[in-house]
């Protein structure tokens, strides 16, 4: 389900986005962690690069990349492991059958004489722990938002979470949408701090459920003329560091009543994420 995309990628390009999901707390609980890089684009190389820094957080974790493309799906395949896994499909999130599997062990007795032992193995198409869908949702048309996550929600386990954004060329500058399987929960907004003009830099790197909405009497535009606004108030603060500027502006944010998620240690990363009522169009 979906369209084929430019397919545009370049190696370490996501790296912003990844770091967020190796800090999401599902993918340390969940024992054999499934996640998805869907639509990974004309190279495997960011499922490659996905596998490689999640699964130092969890040695078990597996990727899968998902291609609408089939000639993409088998330059994927050529670099295939036992971890990281390459299908052809969309946004009904298809998973290879293995990782579907299940198995199990009983044992019973009864009240008479007899007693019984039993096992199994199954398998099934499984659900996503995270889904990653980066760069894609960008080349649709707003009106074609809320039926791609809804498809990718329903294709979550009970606690997953999707992730979906879009950034630069590059990776300086990136923005995403983290949801559940019910609701969007929040914006995060990631940025290469050095030689950052304003904030609303990343206004052009919006996801496409906010990017049209980036105009007087909206919620997003509201927030990111009150983040320019903190940002000029703190200038002084260059003097010690871009890092000391924008965490201070989350302060002032906080101080505001901007409901920001998250502390200082992700603020000085370059990141920052807010409740998704506070932006939502």
């Amino acid at each position: 389900m979906g369209t084929v995309t430019r397919g545009t990628t370049n190696p370490n390009r996501l790296r912003r986005v990844d770091r967020f999901i190796a800090a999401l707390p599902v993918l340390r609980k969940t024992e054999t962690p499934i996640v998805v890089d869907l639509g990974f684009g004309a190279s495997p190389i960011t499922a490659v690069e996905l596998l490689s820094r999640l699964s130092k957080v969890n040695p078990a974790t597996h990727v899968v990349g998902i291609e609408i493309e089939r000639e993409r799906v088998e330059r994927g395949l050529a670099v295939a492991t036992d971890h990281l896994h390459f299908t052809h499909g969309g946004f009904e999130v298809p998973l290879p059958p293995g990782l579907g599997k299940v198995t199990g062990t009983g044992t019973g007795t009864g009240t008479g004489t007899g007693t019984g032992t039993g096992t199994g193995t199954g398998t099934g198409t499984g659900n996503a722990t995270i889904i990653r869908a980066f760069n894609v949702l960008r080349q649709y048309d707003e009106a074609e938002v809320a039926d791609a996550w809804s498809r990718m929600q329903s294709r979550l386990s009970e606690n997953g979470i999707l992730v979906e954004g879009t950034c630069d060329e590059i990776g300086r500058l990136s923005t995403w949408v983290t949801l559940d399987s019910e609701k969007p929960l929040s914006l995060t907004i990631s940025v290469r701090l050095s030689g950052l003009d304003v904030p609303s830099k990343v206004a052009e790197r919006l996801p496409k459920a906010l990017i049209h909405h980036n105009v007087p009497g909206e919620r997003i535009h509201d927030f990111l003329q009150a983040f320019d606004a903190a940002w000029r108030n703190n200038a002084g603060l260059s003097a010690f560091g871009a890092a000391q500027r924008w965490v201070t502006c989350c302060n002032e944010l906080v101080a505001d009543g901007w409901p920001l998620i998250g502390d200082k240690k992700r603020w000085r990363l370059g990141e920052l994420t807010v409740e998704w009522a506070a932006v939502a169009p």
